[in-house]
């Protein structure tokens, strides 16, 4: 039987139940065991391709495409997930697949259409044990296959959407038996300055909010601004009933991959084997210290650098939270600390840039903010500032070479100006008649030729990978071959023979590519084009 690792929050959301959930993920592999993550978002979209940034955070692309089928002969394609899974991929190194996301739009989505296939006859359809058992179902099988299955649960406990899940969970403990299910409640302990003490009180209540749902948490995972006494630990134990050694303090950190080496030294790995009756296949302390090297690296740099990220999300900072992991894995690999910089094109004036080491023109979608964006790529290409575009921010890169190389000052994206005379970036042609905004992009792991000679073909060391990708428009090839003459350099084409990557002749760095290497990045390999921008920035640099 799959062991079943659960991690529900409280008090407030944006703790970093990914992070904590990742961080176990990582304990468990330290011991030789096979994971798996899943994670539930009780929203009633079917997947997170449709949100905004803003509102939701960034939208994470799978390798893989899945064809969910919620009943025979009716298919949506999902490889667009949470944000969370990027943390997931990123610590643990597995790649995650689709399905192990559930949400209420799939699960609602399944039960209708079987209800009305007729798979419940004479039934009264009802959250329970329809709706239940629908989520247990899914749950089962994002997790089979591995030794210990981690099932992170979207939102904070009382919020209503989530309490059908709480329910599925609770009759999944209940059916799994004793010594298979462990759960993990993440929590907020408030640091109030005036007193100059911890509050233990919102903890309290979650866990008795929690409780009323019929669930009770094996161990506590205390989100502070400080690090936990053991006076507020045996508080929280007394008031909860959660062993006073399954209290765990994760204060904030420098380094968001230190946490599992946090969690690690208050020995919550070794608990969680003795009470799911695991026996480790190895000792966790040769993983414990190739992680603490790693962090290491994060920590001690040569070299401090300013890379500007020019995008229309900049309001919250998890929009880009793998493009932000990405410059940093990137950073640590080169000997240096990346200072990130939002710049929002929506208001952007040249000054923004006038400190900065390196622009990064970000992705995204539709009119707003495009002129902002493409002039931050002409300041680029006139001031030999070292410069990364990845998608949206790579077709409105090609756009600003257009105007400021070529002189086509009308030059834009069919995108953003449907009727302009050098549409330098058009629809895809296969997207032209798709109506349907949901699951409808060109998604997921592709193959692409890296063109010999070129900085991406050095870059990665190869001429063939692998990358994904999440978009309908792309750089239009005959106008390209035009650009050529002036130093547009195509440098990567995918199987169908599109443009996906380009770079400019006589820059330090000017590389625009349509796919997001940034999902792939992780602090122990980084993503080939993210090394390249950070170590050419550096070089830039010195040389200044």
């Amino acid at each position: 039987m799959v062991k079943l690792i659960i991690i529900t929050g409280g008090v407030l959301s944006g703790l970093g139940k990914g992070t904590v959930a990742a961080s176990i993920a990582k304990l468990m592999q330290w011991r030789g065991f096979s994971v798996k993550l899943a994670k539930i978002d009780p929203y009633l979209n079917v997947d997170a391709g449709t949100m905004n940034p803003i509102e939701h955070g960034e939208v994470f692309v799978t390798e893989e495409v899945w064809e969910f089928e919620p009943v025979k002969g009716i298919k949506f394609k999902i490889a667009e997930i949470d944000q969370d899974f990027g943390t997931y991929e990123r610590f643990t190194g597995i790649n995650i697949h689709p399905s192990q996301n559930i949400t209420s739009g799939q699960i609602y989505l399944s039960v209708i259409l079987k209800e009305r296939r007729g798979d419940y006859l004479g039934k009264t359809v009802q959250i329970i044990p329809h709706i239940t058992n629908e989520i247990k179902s899914r749950i089962k099988a994002a997790i089979s296959g591995s030794d210990v299955g981690i099932l992170e649960v979207g939102g904070t406990v009382g919020d209503i959407e989530a309490m059908p899940y709480l329910e599925a969970i609770r009759q999944l403990r209940h059916e799994m038996g004793p010594g298979n299910t462990f759960l993990v409640h993440v929590t907020f302990i408030p640091y109030l300055k005036t007193i100059g003490q911890l509050k233990t009180k919102p903890t309290q209540h979650s866990v008795y909010r929690l409780m009323e749902t019929g669930l009770v948490p094996d161990a506590i995972v205390a989100r502070s601004e400080k690090e936990l006494d053991i006076a507020s630990k045996r508080k929280i134990s007394l008031l909860t009933g959660v062993a006073e050694e399954a209290i765990v303090s994760c204060p904030d950190v420098d380094v968001v991959y230190s946490v599992p080496l946090v969690i690690e030294r208050q020995g919550l790995g070794e608990y969680i084997i003795k009470k799911l009756n695991l026996s480790p296949r190895k000792e966790p302390k040769h993983g414990v210290d190739e992680w603490e090297s790693l962090v290491a690296k994060f920590r001690d740099y040569k070299y401090k650098i300013n890379v500007g990220l020019v995008g229309k999300y900049t309001t919250i900072k998890d929009s880009y939270v793998s493009i932000n992991e990405a410059l940093r894995h990137a950073g640590a690999w080169n000997n240096a600390k990346v200072e990130l910089i939002f710049i929002d094109a929506e208001r952007y004036d040249e000054s923004d840039l006038e400190n900065i080491d390196g622009i990064l023109l970000t992705p995204g979608f539709g009119k707003r903010a495009a002129e902002g964006m493409i002039n931050a790529a002409i300041y680029s290409l006139r001031e030999k500032i070292p410069f990364l575009g990845i998608c949206f921010g790579a077709q409105l890169a090609t756009v600003g070479f257009a105007r400021s190389i070529m002189g086509w000052k009308e030059a834009n994206s069919t995108e953003i100006d449907p009727s302009t005379p050098y549409p330098v970036v058009d629809l895809l042609p296969e997207q032209k008649n798709v109506e349907a905004k949901g699951g409808s992009m060109r998604l997921g792991g592709i193959e692409i030729k890296l063109i010999q000679n070129t900085i991406l073909h050095r870059a990665y060391g190869k001429e063939k990978i692998i990358e994904r990708f999440r978009h309908r428009y792309h750089i239009n090839r005959q106008l390209a071959e035009k650009m050529s003459y002036k130093g547009y350099v195509i440098n990567a084409i995918d199987v169908d023979g599109n443009i996906v990557g380009f770079e400019v002749r006589q820059h330090p760095f000017f590389v625009g590519v349509q796919w997001h290497p940034e999902y792939k990045s992780r602090p122990f390999s980084p993503s080939p084009p993210y090394k390249a921008f950070i170590s050419s920035i550096i070089e830039h640099k010195i040389r200044k």
